[in-house]
């Protein structure tokens, strides 16, 4: 593992090992000179090889010929931050143990550890690669979407962009809430070269997989979204029996009205505003009549589902999901005043109606006075019958 150079009388050490270190002489002639070599190694736990959350460990060796100086190390992260480790040290000083924070997505990169001693004189960098694959999105985020709009919901990986050359595999999931069984919508593998390839695996859930997406993106697109398609989209990927998710709640919003159709002159209405699960405590939401003063407006209550306006007049309503100040979605709902024509035919069957009611009523008290008389006159001709029974004599002629 060494050559010398005969030129210059260079020693070249290769794959350097901490047994290597120690006192080296050259002898010249009547010259010689010794140098000492100390030797540091450092070692990452999961060789340097990561999922987010995990925490690693760096392990630094020191071996020379002499003592083992007291270090001072100094962590860089690959923005170039110092980074605040946790210390294990031994007594001889020969093996540190740092422990490092969870880890994130964003952390992969090169690092650095910085060695320094005052005696001997060290000030030595050593770099080292941390890889973390996972997604470039948040672990949770929240999407909102109308009904029959068009969604896309897409989860971007890191492992283009780290150069991860391991394989490794992971599926997309949906539930409609927390507690609900889990369904499979697809599930994808990456091969050692980078190759992606993602199977459709539930037939009744409509949703499409883009044919052109960017790389290193699981991606699914529900063409017309319905309002039971809310829920928990939630995409996994392992790696070495190790797992990380990330999720993407879909918040589904509808309006309607009750009763449905234009709206006659003089009746009323009640327009609905509804969301599929509740909103934070930071969105809420908000009916508006458009060109309306502020009287006309009306807002949903903490964590509300629902909101309800009455409404008495033709015009345009819009409902907003509002959040943290911010319009996320908006729908709205066209209140249409019927026809005249419809109004009268709406009057005259009001007027007909209480008519015929009348009538039926009418009928109903004639019906029962007559039956009543006809049940007395049956009574009285029934006891006229028994008197003439209980009486009756027999006149014998004389």
């Amino acid at each position: 593992r060494s050559e010398i150079n005969p030129n210059s009388k260079y020693l070249k050490l290769f794959d350097l090992r901490l047994s290597d270190a120690g006192i080296y002489t050259c002898e010249y002639g009547s010259h010689t000179v010794s140098i000492s070599l100390h030797v540091f190694e450092l070692t990452i736990s999961s060789d340097g090889h990561f999922l987010p959350n995990e925490v690693p460990e760096l392990t630094l060796m020191q071996n020379s010929s002499h003592h083992q100086p007291n270090l001072i190390i100094t962590l860089f992260n690959s923005k170039n931050n110092i980074v605040r480790p946790i210390f294990l040290q031994n007594k001889t000083h020969q093996k540190y143990i740092l422990k490092l924070k969870q880890l994130e997505a964003a952390d992969s990169g090169t690092w650095m550890c910085h060695v320094h001693s005052d005696s001997p004189l060290i000030n030595q960098n050593i770099f080292f690669d941390v890889k973390v694959l996972g997604f470039q999105n948040p672990d949770f985020e929240r999407k909102y979407a109308t009904v029959d709009s068009t969604v896309v919901l897409s989860w971007h990986l890191n492992f283009q962009k780290i150069k991860w050359k391991e394989g490794f595999t992971g599926q997309l999931n949906w539930k409609q809430h927390e507690s609900a069984v889990a369904h499979e919508l697809l599930d994808f593998n990456v091969t050692a070269g980078g190759k992606q390839h993602e199977t459709k695996k539930s037939s009744h859930f409509q949703f499409e997989i883009p044919g052109s997406k960017p790389k290193s993106t699981i991606e699914v697109k529900l063409p017309k979204v319905h309002f039971n398609h809310s829920g928990q989209y939630q995409c996994q990927l392992a790696y070495n029996r190790r797992y990380v998710q990330s999720k993407i709640e879909l918040v589904v919003m509808k309006v309607s009205a009750n009763p449905a159709g234009p709206l006659p002159r003089g009746a009323k209405m009640t327009l609905i505003c509804q969301v599929s699960s509740p909103l934070p405590s930071n969105a809420h939401l908000c009916w508006e009549r458009v060109n309306g003063t502020q009287m006309d407006n009306k807002k949903s209550k903490q964590r509300e589902v629902k909101v309800e306006v009455n409404v008495s007049a033709a015009g345009l309503w819009n409902c907003h999901l509002i959040e943290d100040n911010e319009r996320k979605i908006s729908l709205n709902y066209a209140v249409e005043e019927a026809p005249v024509w419809i109004s009268y035919v709406v009057i005259g069957a009001s007027i007909g109606g209480s008519v015929l009611v009348f009538g039926l009523a009418c009928l109903c008290i004639i019906s029962g006075i007559n039956w009543q008389r006809r049940r007395q006159r049956a009574k009285r001709m029934a006891r006229a019958r028994q008197y003439l029974l209980e009486n009756k004599t027999c006149q014998c002629q004389q």
